[in-house]
């Protein structure tokens, strides 16, 4: 302990000279890392910081075994870290479980126009862990790691192949492979690198170069858009990817099929290499999966409102789309098995090895936008050792627009979902743009939303309220569940082993129908619902002749309210039977306190929602009326 105080003093009186040898050691573990991984925290750094102290103390030289010793504490909700630990210690390796699919077992992927291959514990390593400690590209910065403040933001993107994209419902062929590749931003601290396979990635460093800064990049400058400089990354590739897709404007038309939009696709609007600048609000809904703590957003609005497509080349400009496909020219289509010693994760490109593999392996966890996995990953959760990603099965992405239904793939990300049927759906439209950032929605789907189970989840009740079906799929066959059927408890639902949500199938509304969708929550946008609400009736003049009314966070399942609807038939519509209505419903909940809202607040949400349908619909008809 005499050392160790000696120690102290010395520091105190120059400070200089215990960090000075505390960065020696440190530059000293980096150079072994062809026997530690080293991944900088500040609390990692604190306890190798703590254990060099004890070593000087007790006047014994730092080794290496001390740090392999110091056991600590991976998950990055504790320490923001992953592990200090040898590689070269015994492993408990595991076999991959048997599968009779003939499969690969390496990723091809391009980041910045440079290919990578990726193998073992690496494809289980997020996005932007892979490419800050990986490859030291630590432009990309992690803040919140649960995909909310947009620091973490690069560029994704997927190559679409139009000899595989085919509707199996009417055949029609449905690629849109225009030659170019669809980029869009996505928070790599929740994305896995096994979701990325045949993908172009484009970090903050490959949007310029050392002596050049890219466009957005000199316009966030002379806007003064940047003050501490750690959000600015994910805001310029956010702008760029922005920039890539210009505002949609797509009509309806039947039996159209749309699956991947492309930007250059001629039914989604025109190209955006045509020059095309956004006004304020279009930046604003764009950049709101950004957040910055010291600059505001006067000025990074201002940097965004001085570009346009003209001015910024796009990232196939940047890259050339031939240049990015022919780096997986040779890559085999076998599906991949990918093992570390943990876990194993299939990676099948067609729905038909999907089923095969779900069938032997019918415990596994389904992933496609992995939004909430890579949550729970980073918060130190155990995730389950067999995973199955869905991400490269185009059919199960495909959204069909029928006479009389749309028929949504469970693998279409909400984007897709948002800019296709958002015409048609308005209401639900509405609810989407509130229910998470673009990043978000770039990533997420709706079959992983209903896989969820939630009891709060936003889509749930539209699709309770318009009685939607579910296709689900196995190795034997697929059969449909009404979607008011399919929830049996909570997260406990309608699926067999083996099964798998593969669309969901949405009736599309007449004119005497009308729809409603709210929802209740501390913030109004990209937060958790306290109270979600769809009210569905059908009119005939002023008498309610069929009702559908289903309401979420007030029970273990989002619930239909059938003593509340069997009353309203029949039933004038006007402010009196509304009332009565409300009343009913509050008898027909189970709600819970909790820290978003108490049972209370719960009861008389169910109540008044029903009064504010009337209102809000009623002045509508009133207006059209007039």
């Amino acid at each position: 302990m005499n050392a160790l105080h000696r120690l102290r003093q010395e520091a105190t009186r120059d400070s200089s000279r215990c960090f000075g040898e505390f960065g020696q050691l440190i530059a000293s573990i980096k150079a072994l890392s062809s026997e530690f991984v080293l991944v900088h925290s500040r609390q990692s750094f604190y306890r190798v910081r703590v254990c060099f102290l004890k070593a000087l103390s007790q006047e014994k030289p730092f080794t290496c075994e001390m740090m392999s010793g110091m056991a600590l504490a991976t998950g990055r909700q504790q320490n923001r870290s992953e592990v200090i630990g040898s590689r070269s210690q015994p492993q408990v390796t595991t076999s991959p479980p048997q599968v009779t699919i003939a499969m690969q077992n390496t990723l091809q992927l391009a980041i910045n126009g440079k290919p990578h291959t990726i193998s073992g514990s690496a494809a289980l390593m997020t996005l932007s862990d892979y490419l800050r400690n990986s490859l030291r590209l630590v432009g990309t910065k992690i803040v919140c790691s649960e995909g909310d403040c947009g620091a973490c933001s690069v560029l994704v993107g997927r190559i679409h192949d139009s000899n595989t994209d085919t509707n199996t419902d009417t055949g029609t062929d449905t690629g849109t492979d225009t030659g170019d590749i669809d980029y869009r931003a996505v928070d790599s601290c929740i994305l896995f690198m096994y979701q990325l396979d045949r993908t172009h990635i484009v970090s903050v460093e490959g949007l310029g170069d050392e002596q050049n800064l890219s466009p957005v990049q000199e316009a966030m400058v002379k806007c003064h858009g940047s003050q501490c400089g750690y959000c600015t990354p994910g805001f310029v590739t956010t702008m760029h990817g922005l920039l890539e897709h210009r505002p949609i404007t797509r009509p309806i038309t039947d039996e159209r099929n749309i699956h991947h939009l492309s930007p250059n696709n001629n039914d989604v609007g025109e190209s955006a290499s045509e020059g095309h600048s956004f006004d304020e609000d279009r930046w604003r809904i764009g950049l709101s999966g950004n957040l910055c703590r010291c600059t505001g957003y006067v000025q990074i609005i201002d940097a965004a409102k001085a570009l346009s497509t003209q001015d910024v080349p796009s990232i196939n400009q940047m890259y050339p789309a031939s240049s990015i496909r022919s780096l997986f020219d040779s890559v085999d289509s076998k599906p991949i098995a990918i093992t570390d010693q943990a876990r194993t994760v299939f990676i099948p490109k067609r729905l038909s090895d999907a089923l095969a593999i779900l069938a032997e392996h019918p415990d596994a966890r389904l992933v496609t936008g992995a939004t909430d996995l890579g949550v729970q990953h980073n918060h130190g959760r155990t995730i389950e050792p067999t995973l199955i990603c869905l991400s490269e099965i185009s059919e199960l992405k495909h959204i069909t627009v029928t006479s009389d239904h749309v028929i949504i793939g469970a693998a279409a990300t909400w984007t897709d979902v948002l800019d296709s049927t958002g015409e048609l759906f308005p209401d639900f439209a509405d609810v989407l743009r509130r229910f998470g950032s673009p990043q978000i929605r770039n990533m997420g789907t709706l079959g992983g939303n209903l896989a969820n189970a939630s009891p709060i989840a936003d889509s749930i009740p539209f699709l309770y309220a318009v009685d939607a079906e579910l296709i689900l799929m196995s190795r034997n066959g697929q059969r449909s569940v009404p979607i008011n059927q399919f929830y049996q408890g909570y997260k406990e639902y309608d699926l067999q082993p083996g099964e798998l949500i593969g669309s969901i199938k949405v009736p599309r509304m007449e004119s005497n129908e009308t729809l409603r969708l709210y929802k209740v929550s501390r913030r109004r946008d990209m937060d958790i619902s306290t109270f979600t609400a769809a009210i569905h009736l059908v009119l005939d003049a002023d008498r309610i002749t069929q009702a559908r009314i289903a309401l979420g966070g007030v029970g273990p399942t989002v619930i239909r309210t059938g003593d509340t609807e069997a009353f309203l038939v029949g039933q004038r519509f006007d402010e009196t039977t509304m009332q009565e209505a409300g009343r009913i419903a509050r008898t027909e909940i189970t709600p819970i306190c909790d820290v978003r809202g108490t049972d209370d607040y719960r009861y008389q949400l169910a109540e008044n929602i029903l009064l504010k349908f009337f209102h809000d619909t009623n002045s509508d008809r009133q207006t059209v009326t007039t």
